[in-house]
């Protein structure tokens, strides 16, 4: 098993086209987490110009935004709504005042139900989205970057957004790269040949697939590296504490099962049919499955994971990300299917000995 897994490994790290995927993986998950290397405190009086609204749906620090309070929110949004019905419906100044002050008792859910069915107004629970961030000054952004650091290292809320992307580009890079692992053994005269040697079932499935997954380990090890070094780099006038053990963490609860299930999904496919390669549109499908959006019980379109996924996205606010729904079961159980898989792939290995 060991001579197997060292041989897979040596065949993929002197290959020109394994490094020139890491850069490209490397350049494209740069190109996706580099907004929030700019993320920083403000000089005193120091604003960030732009020409976006007062309040937005969705914004980060280094933006010139912060979370509004459900005060602040609420008052934007009847503010939004008053001027809707002076321009949009013909109210006059104090008939629109008068309306909001109807409502001022009802939560939002039955306040924009008040609008739909009084004035046919549907509009109103996507205004209130559009308050959840607002302009800061340079002193409430610091004390916002204040607040969330202290929870948190800057690296954990980081490390996320790295497996987001590191994540994504590893499973289109980990799919296009393992479809040659079996490609040699399932020649027909090799294959049969390797059914001759004395080594096990068991060993040979599992040099094959140890392999493979110290591959992507070693491409993750790389990514973990260098982006944990440009943290430090970027972040090092901040001050903003920056820990490898977070990119670790991340990568070993959010990505390793991931490549785990991919590595073993071309195990089983390239032995039952002799061929790795119909494994590629499998998993090309299965990871467009696993980016597909959903609903939540609010009815809220976005994304929430998807059970059986073999990706895990955040792609929520830089400071406010948040594991989908039973994700630890999800990646507990792309392990324990791992597992059986590679359980049948040696069974099915050891029927098909000559």
């Amino acid at each position: 098993m060991i001579a197997i897994l060292t041989r897979e490994i040596k065949n993929y790290l002197k290959q020109p086209l394994f490094w020139l995927g890491m850069a490209i993986v490397i350049l494209g998950i740069y190109s996706q987490v580099s907004f929030y290397f700019s993320i920083r405190y403000l000089s005193p009086g120091e604003t960030i110009v732009n020409d976006y609204p007062e309040t937005i749906h969705a914004a980060d620090p280094n933006e010139g935004y912060i979370p509004a309070t459900p005060q602040e929110r609420r008052a934007f949004w009847e503010a939004g709504i008053q001027e809707t019905l002076v321009s949009a419906f013909g109210l006059s100044s104090a008939e629109a005042a008068a309306v909001i002050d109807e409502m001022k008792d009802l939560n939002i859910s039955d306040a924009c139900r008040y609008f739909e069915e009084k004035y046919s107004f549907i509009g109103a629970a996507s205004a209130y989205n559009l308050t959840k961030y607002r302009k800061g000054t340079s002193e409430e952004i610091n004390a916002y970057l204040t607040e969330v650091l202290s929870e948190k290292p800057f690296s954990w809320y980081f490390s996320r957004k790295f497996a987001d992307f590191a994540g994504l580009f590893m499973g289109f890079f980990a799919t296009i790269m393992l479809s040659v692992l079996f490609m040699q053994d399932t020649r027909s005269y090799t294959y049969e040949l390797l059914h001759t040697k004395p080594i096990s079932a068991g060993n040979y499935v599992a040099g094959k697939a140890l392999g493979g997954f110290s591959v992507c380990l070693i491409a993750l090890a790389i990514l973990n590296l260098v982006f944990w070094a440009l943290c430090l780099i970027f972040t090092r006038d901040s001050g903003f504490e920056v820990r490898l053990y977070d990119f670790i963490r991340a990568t070993c609860i959010y990505i390793l099962p991931n490549m785990l299930i991919i590595v073993c999904i071309y195990v089983l496919i390239s032995l039952l049919f002799k061929n790795p390669l119909p494994g590629a549109p499998l998993l090309f499908l299965l990871i467009v499955y696993s980016n597909m959006g959903g609903r939540n019980a609010e009815g809220v379109y976005g994304y929430y994971g998807r059970a059986l996924a073999i990706m895990v996205r955040f792609p929520g606010q830089f400071f406010d990300t948040a594991e989908p729904p039973m994700l630890l079961l999800n990646q507990s159980f792309l392990l324990a299917a791992s597992a059986v898989i590679l359980l049948i792939s040696a069974q099915l290995w050891k029927r098909r000995r000559v």
